[in-house]
């Protein structure tokens, strides 16, 4: 009787158990089918749903007249779905015949067990037309778009370009990808168990968005005639390379930026050398595509040399120790310490006024001036110009001033910072304060970005470029017009004098380091008209053969793009 009871209560406790289970396993059930329904539908149509990109159409750069500088072709993609090939073999030869690839690679692919793979991109659309025509089994063709730049070289080292999934890499391509890259589509197919796509279900499509426009102060006609002018004289002097700049000194906007030799933005991974680099190791050939890419206005530092006596001058005539009828003495040179240091003028200039002094860009006269303004005012001074900072220039890669620290700073130094040497700034940066001295005394800043612009055409966002604030005041940079318009008028920079127009400017001829090198920097920077400002323009000649003065090689290439400019520009003769 107590065996009986006993099996009684275990078949119970079983039973009980059993139910417990069973209980359990409905509630779980429950809870998945209602409460987790949504999270695994999404899981089911994730594993039977294959998607590919569909890329957006990058939005074009156009000119300040609307001028496309860069825009989109269409070419295609070719992919392969393993699961889905019928004939491999075929598709092996089609493939290869009509991409032109080796057997062996497109086999590998082909046959990789895989959900796609990519076959290559960047395909001409006639081809991948051909290749859709042959309807093979597994190969899908899709469209996609490839940056192209009409021009191949104009402007290349500010455009930049795009790598192979259309993201920028250099120049305004990289400044501006949040407004030019869109937003990629997508293709939805629905498969079965085995990834084979199921013909009977429509294939589900996300439409791309495409890229807005940016419209840039850059014109086309300008710096055409600007790169051509730079390539003239490259080639005349066999120099190493030619920058030109110009831009409105009165709100910034650059006009033209040449940076000769340019490259091929169709074909930016190719060298613009004779042999193409076809002897150079694969780390050479990517630090001389570097080097290529560099945009030597703004990522470069050089020494100004006498381009730079615009700013020391500003900087004694506003603090009052100079005045414009003072005189000097240049024997030819100046003794400051135990340093001999020479005026370009062997013989000297003899007795000279301040405007004398300007005209004939003798050192010895701004050796007296920077030290009497002194090493504090000229960091000061220095510090109020903007010269320790970045322009904020639109492009990246900007360098930086390389200057000495103050406390290094002796009369020697003093005196050869003073015209311009012994310290570095870049192109761009003697351009915008140039542009700041003799516009009234506003510091700018320089920049290429215009506007945004949608699909079609309407304006989205203007950019706006505050004024960076007054640097010197309106009588100092009046004084600076008149002076530097004497420098064109009767001086140095007679080369660059256009006939009718009143153009200031001044030149500058520096040496490189090491100075036993005997490699020189040719320039000019000029701006018309004198009186009233509005085109800035500035020409630098790096490492010219034969004659290297700026006033005898680099003046004459602003007057010849002056003299063609005014009057596309409206500038009329005075």
């Amino acid at each position: 009787m107590r065996n009986k009871t006993y099996n009684k209560r275990k078949i119970l406790i079983v039973f009980l158990f059993a139910v417990l289970i069973i209980a359990g396993l409905i509630g779980r059930l429950v809870y998945l089918m209602v409460f987790e329904a949504p999270y695994y539908q999404e899981q089911a149509e994730e594993l039977h749903e294959r998607e590919r990109d569909i890329k957006a159409a990058r939005g074009e750069i156009l000119d300040v007249n609307g001028t496309v500088l860069a825009t989109n072709r269409t070419v295609c993609t070719i992919s392969v779905i393993h699961s889905q090939i019928t004939d491999p073999e075929r598709v092996i030869r089609e493939l290869s015949r009509l991409l032109e690839l080796d057997e062996g690679s497109v086999r590998k692919k082909v046959e990789k067990v895989s959900s796609m793979e990519r076959i290559q991109t960047n395909v001409d659309k006639e081809i991948g037309d051909q290749i859709r025509s042959l309807g093979l089994d597994g190969v899908k063709v899709d469209e996609d778009y490839k940056r192209y730049y009409p021009y191949d070289e104009l402007a290349s080292k500010v455009l930049g370009f795009t790598g192979g999934d259309n993201q920028g890499i250099i120049g305004l391509e990289v400044m501006y990808e949040e407004y030019l890259k869109g937003i990629n589509g997508k293709i939805l197919t629905t498969t079965d168990a085995r990834g084979i796509e199921l013909s009977q279900v429509a294939e589900d499509r996300i439409e791309p968005v495409a890229g807005n426009t940016l419209q840039i102060s850059l014109d086309y006609n300008i710096q055409t005639y600007a790169q051509q002018m730079a390539e003239k004289v490259m080639e005349e002097k066999k120099a190493e390379k030619v920058a030109i700049l110009m831009m409105d000194p009165g709100n910034g906007e650059i006009l033209a930026m040449v940076n000769v030799p340019e490259f091929n933005l169709n074909d930016p991974f190719t060298l613009n050398t004779e042999d193409g680099g076809a002897a150079l190791s694969d780390e050479e050939k990517q630090e001389a595509l570097n080097q290529m890419w560099r945009n030597g206005s703004i990522n470069d530092t050089y020494e100004p040399g006498s381009t730079f006596k615009i700013i020391t001058a500003s900087a004694c005539l506003e603090e009052g120790v100079v005045d414009l009828d003072d005189t000097f003495q240049c024997p030819g040179y100046r003794v400051v310490e135990d340093r001999k240091i020479r005026c370009h003028k062997v013989g000297g200039h003899g007795a000279e006024t301040f405007v004398e002094g300007i005209r004939n860009s003798c050192n010895p006269v701004f050796i007296d001036i920077g030290l009497r303004l002194g090493t504090d005012r000229f960091f000061d001074y220095f510090q109020q110009f903007g010269l320790m900072d970045q322009t904020g220039v639109d492009l990246p890669g900007e360098a930086g001033t390389i200057m000495h620290k103050k406390e290094n700073v002796g009369l020697v130094e003093l005196a050869t910072m003073s015209f311009g040497q012994s310290f570095q700034i870049t192109p761009i940066q003697l351009a915008v304060t140039v542009s700041s001295l003799i516009n009234g005394g506003e510091r700018v800043t320089p920049h290429l970005g215009v506007r945004i612009l949608d699909g079609e055409g309407k304006k989205v966002k203007e950019f706006s470029y505050g004024s960076g604030g007054r640097i010197v005041s309106e009588e100092t940079s009046a004084q600076m017009r008149t002076l530097l318009e004497g420098v064109v008028a009767e001086g140095s920079g007679k080369n660059a004098y256009v006939e009718g127009y009143r153009i200031g400017g001044k030149t500058a001829t520096s040496q490189t380091l090491p100075r036993s090198a005997n490699k020189y920097i040719s320039s000019f920077v000029g701006f018309a008209p004198a009186d009233d400002p509005q085109i800035l323009a500035m020409c630098v000649i790096y490492d010219p053969q034969g004659i290297y003065y700026g006033g005898t090689i680099a003046a004459p290439v602003i007057g010849d793009i002056f003299r063609n400019t005014f009057p596309y520009l409206g500038i009329e003769k005075q």
